[in-house]
């Protein structure tokens, strides 16, 4: 889909939007205002209904208070007429005094007890009728009618009733009137004539409803549809109008809320209807509610009209907007093709060709800065070819040395998998390429696993590490010693993202620093010759001295022969010492107790000591020191040690020999002499193969040394001062519990 489309379809999409939102909000305003309108117009029925209510509750008490006066009229004429005793009385009479006033009917009432009966009558049907005193309420005067009370119901026939009664007669004239006799005052008094006629003029009023909110809401609703559909037995409850819309649950609770002053009205579908009804108060001639049943029908039919002009305006419109949003996409877009050519242009590598500039506006600028694009692009394609040029040739380069180099190298992520390896790695470990990369390589023998565990996390940790000199393993299980450099993989952010190692074999250079070890080894037997010549000879001279008092005397004499055996065994111990220093020895770790072994090197060296008038000092720790270590190489390195510092005393003296550990990990052997010293400017050059400043040295002892502390995992240190002396420290590690 191009761009000029995408145009169009956005634009009249938010048109379509708009209008579909405009078509909601104007079919939601026209609902609530339709509603609105008809909510008024049903509040001011109500209102016409509740006034012609009020006018016809005055009527029947205009009424009433007529037809009172004229059969008091009447009633003093019958009184007038008739004898003072009811048993006088003829039923005739009262006949013929009926016509003549035009009335229903004239009947005497004789008191019996606590009732009144009818014991004459123009009406046959009244004779023998009785009433109780309550339903007669006789006053204390001669004339009177039952008590009026307002009423909403609308009476099937109006009538009334009166007594009269003189001291002087023994009964009570009951003249009455019916509707027969009213039918004028029928007619004007009626509220269900108002209804029909307000109905007629009104067809979206279907029902008007008058309920009496006391009797209505008490009324049982199992009984509800009998009371409804009987008019005659709901005529209290229902005064006026029809109830046909039923909801009866509902009503009550309306008609409560109207009652308290809130006009209700409710939208609902009643008998197949959609319908509003409301619920209004009226305070006057009693409290009543108005319930009215308006048809919805012609609203939804209005609100279905407007909806319809509203769907077919915007469509209109919306169709309209399609056709100008693509025509103004197009006449918008012309100058963007020119721009997406000269892209097209650039994207093959062509850079010469320009857009011819126009116009003014954005698309114009656009199109020059496109324009300055394409020559910048121009400029750094050729920068960038000679820029990749260089590179290509700086990775070949690399790649050769690399690959070439004796060190093998190889890349790991960090999870351990190996990603990239060279052929030195190969030809050291035994692994092809292939075979390795993307492979966690068994390249660390398991007891220093742990070594180089954290020896990568110090790596992580932002720590560089030294070359190391350790052993790895190769792909036939065989032990190598190599120098490891182990240095990390840094992305363009920082982030470590693997760890590069160079190896390199130290087989043939251990094997060279093993003969240096050796040359120094039987250059320190040389030397010690003498002095175990000595030693020998001292207890040689005992032995020939006893030997030849046993000859003269020819007894022999216990106490004599254990000394020369004593003296046997210090011969055999210092040949014994002298042999296992000259002679080569397996490297084999085991655990031994450093004082025993500095012990025996001191009883070796003691005679020679003797003989350049040196005495030997000796403080030891007291609790056990041991530590993991060859012992033949730790006696070359003390041997190395006390003979310096003999040769150093050229006038005899003192040497100090210290054994403690200050804290539980390491112990510290100290040397200390009383020679000559060594310039503080030639300390640094100690150990440097082949340096010396003898005349007969070799360079050798000091740097053998040294390597055989540090295959301990220990430390040599030495300080000097010119004239007073000079003292080497020892430190190694001692073994856990």
């Amino acid at each position: 889909m191009s761009v000029k489309t995408k145009l169009s379809f956005m634009i009249s999409l938010l048109v379509f939007i708009m209008l579909a939102l405009n078509v909601i909000l104007s079919a939601y305003s026209t609902r609530v205002n339709l509603q609105s309108d008809v909510e008024a117009n049903m509040m001011a029925i109500s209102q016409q209904i509740a006034v012609n209510v009020m006018q016809n509750s005055r009527e029947h008490t205009f009424i009433h208070t007529m037809l009172a006066e004229k059969l008091k009229t009447v009633s003093d004429e019958v009184a007038g007429q008739l004898p003072k005793s009811a048993y006088l009385v003829t039923n005739q009479h009262l006949v013929e005094l009926a016509k003549q006033l035009d009335i229903a009917g004239v009947s005497v009432m004789l008191r019996d007890g606590s009732e009144y009966l009818t014991v004459r009558s123009s009406d046959p049907l009244e004779i023998g009728v009785s009433r109780t005193a309550a339903e007669i309420h006789q006053p204390s005067k001669s004339f009177w009618t039952p008590s009026y009370q307002t009423t909403l119901t609308d009476h099937s026939a109006f009538g009334l009733d009166s007594y009269y009664s003189e001291n002087d007669t023994n009964y009570v004239i009951h003249c009455y009137m019916r509707s027969d006799q009213l039918s004028d005052y029928e007619e004007i008094a009626h509220t269900t004539s108002f209804l029909t006629e307000m109905r007629a003029g009104n067809p979206t009023i279907l029902e008007v409803t008058g309920f009496n909110p006391t009797l209505f809401a008490h009324m049982p609703e199992s009984q509800v549809p009998q009371y409804v559909s009987e008019r005659d037995r709901t005529k209290d409850s229902i005064p006026f109008g029809s109830y046909g819309y039923q909801e009866i649950v509902q009503d009550k609770k309306s008609v409560g809320e109207a009652l308290a002053g809130k006009p209700v009205f409710r939208y609902e579908n009643l008998n197949n209807h959609s319908v509003i009804k409301s619920f209004v108060a009226a305070k006057e001639p009693i409290p009543y509610v108005i319930g009215l049943v308006f048809d919805q029908e012609p609203m939804i039919e209005l609100m279905k009209q407007q909806r319809n002009n509203q769907i077919t305006i915007s469509v209109l419109l919306l169709v309209g907007v399609i056709f100008c949003s693509y025509w103004l996409a197009g006449l918008l877009f012309r100058p963007v093709r020119s721009i997406l050519w000269k892209i097209n242009e650039v994207s093959f590598g062509r850079f010469d060709n320009s857009i011819e500039v126009r116009r003014k506006d954005e698309l114009g600028q656009l199109a020059q800065r496109v324009n300055a694009m394409s020559k910048n692009l121009g400029i750094y394609m050729t920068k960038l070819k000679m820029a990749f040029e260089e590179n290509r040739s700086m990775k070949e380069h690399l790649e050769s040395f690399i690959n070439h180099t004796t060190d093998a190298i190889h890349v790991v992520d960090l999870d351990g998998r190996t990603t990239q390896v060279n052929r030195a790695f190969e030809e050291l470990f035994g692994y092809d390429a292939e075979a390795a990369v993307g492979q966690v390589l068994p390249l660390v023998p398991e007891h220093l696993a742990l070594e180089e565990q954290k020896s990568i996390e110090q790596l992580r940790g932002g720590k560089t590490l030294a070359a190391r000199e350790t052993l790895r393993v190769t792909s036939s299980g065989e032990w190598i010693a190599v120098s490891a450099t182990t240095s990390p993989i840094r992305d363009k952010n920082g982030e470590i993202r693997g760890i590069a190692s160079i190896t390199r074999d130290m087989t043939s250079r251990n094997k060279m620093e093993e003969l240096l070890r050796r040359s120094e080894k039987l250059t320190t037997v040389g030397q010690l010759a003498a002095g175990v010549a000595h030693e020998i000879r001292n207890p040689l001279t005992t032995l020939r001295g006893f030997l030849q008092l046993q000859l003269e005397t020819k007894r022999l004499n216990a106490q004599h022969v254990d000394l020369m055996l004593s003296e046997i065994d210090r011969i055999n111990l210092i040949v014994g010492e002298f042999l296992i220093l000259a002679k080569p020895q397996a490297t084999r770790f085991e655990e031994k107790d450093v004082r025993f072994i500095l012990g025996d090197v001191i009883s070796l060296l003691d005679s020679e000591a003797h003989l350049c008038n040196i005495e030997f000092l000796t403080v030891f720790e007291q609790a056990e020191c041991r530590i993991s270590c060859e012992e033949n190489q730790l006696k070359q390195v003390f041997i190395n040690v006390l003979k310096n510092a003999i040769e150093a005393m050229q006038s005899g003296g003192q040497i100090t020999i210290e054994v403690r550990h200050d804290d539980p990990h390491h112990v510290k052997l100290s040397i200390t002499d009383e020679g000559i010293g060594i310039p503080e400017d030639r300390i640094p050059m100690l150990g440097n193969p082949f340096y010396t400043d003898k005349d007969k040295g070799t360079g050798l002892g000091i740097m053998v040394s040294q390597r055989i502390i540090q295959g301990h995992h220990g430390t040599l240190e030495i300080q000097s001062r010119v004239g007073v002396g000079t003292k080497v420290i020892i430190t190694l590690p001692l073994l856990k519990p």
